[in-house]
């Protein structure tokens, strides 16, 4: 599809920054946002695909809202994604089979071309970002279960420093830091956050 110039330089900086799987010593987390140590327990691996919608005013980040029942992170936005499964061949796996089933995204229209950082979630998981780039013309089907809805927000808002605050919360009696993206109605928070955080950061402008 066509693409300005300006969303051309973008996706080949996204393609080159992001190419490598990444490395076990950037390990980031809930507790690096909170400024706290970092709990040594076992983690279970885990994946989440951060698709990037290749729409023609510009690229969208296509994030979900989870349902308000589940047992890890009920109601919060986040991207389609969870555990690894024994017959995965690896993070790139989980993350396009998780995607399929929790918001029917097709294989056929996704792209995966890199990575973000690990990230090591207060939950227990050991999380490996999965960035692709999404083709329109795809129809979801959202898995009612987990998934309340799912929406697109401007990658342009996400890689715009300005809009990374910072919020936190009293957690036996010790304050806990977490990154907040407000947009619009939406409170994008925590891991999520973390995420695109960090995929700013990899995306900034200069070497």
């Amino acid at each position: 599809m066509f693409v300005d110039e300006t969303t051309a330089g973008l996706i080949a900086r996204i393609r080159t920054r992001l190419a490598q799987p990444p490395d076990p010593s950037c390990l980031s987390g809930d507790h690096a946002v909170a400024g706290l140590p970092r709990p040594e327990r076992a983690l279970t691996a885990a994946a989440v695909l951060v698709p990037l919608v290749l729409r023609p005013d510009g690229l969208t980040v296509l994030l979900t809202q989870r349902t308000e029942h589940l047992l890890n992170h009920p109601g919060q936005i986040s991207f389609p994604g969870g555990r690894s499964e024994p017959e995965d061949a690896g993070p790139v796996e989980t993350a396009l089979r998780e995607a399929d089933e929790e918001i029917g995204l097709a294989r056929a229209h996704v792209e995966v071309v890199g990575y973000l950082d690990l990230y090591q979630t207060v939950t227990g998981f050991l999380v490996t970002p999965v960035v692709a780039l999404v083709e329109p013309g795809f129809t979801l089907t959202l898995d009612a279960f987990e998934v309340a809805e799912a929406f697109e927000v401007p990658l342009a808002f996400v890689l715009d420093a300005t809009n990374h605050t910072r919020g936190s919360r009293r957690v036996d009696g010790r304050e806990r830091y977490f990154y907040v993206l407000p947009y619009r109605e939406r409170y994008i928070w925590g891991a999520t956050a973390a995420m695109l955080v960090n995929l700013a950061q990899k995306l900034a402008p200069g070497d």
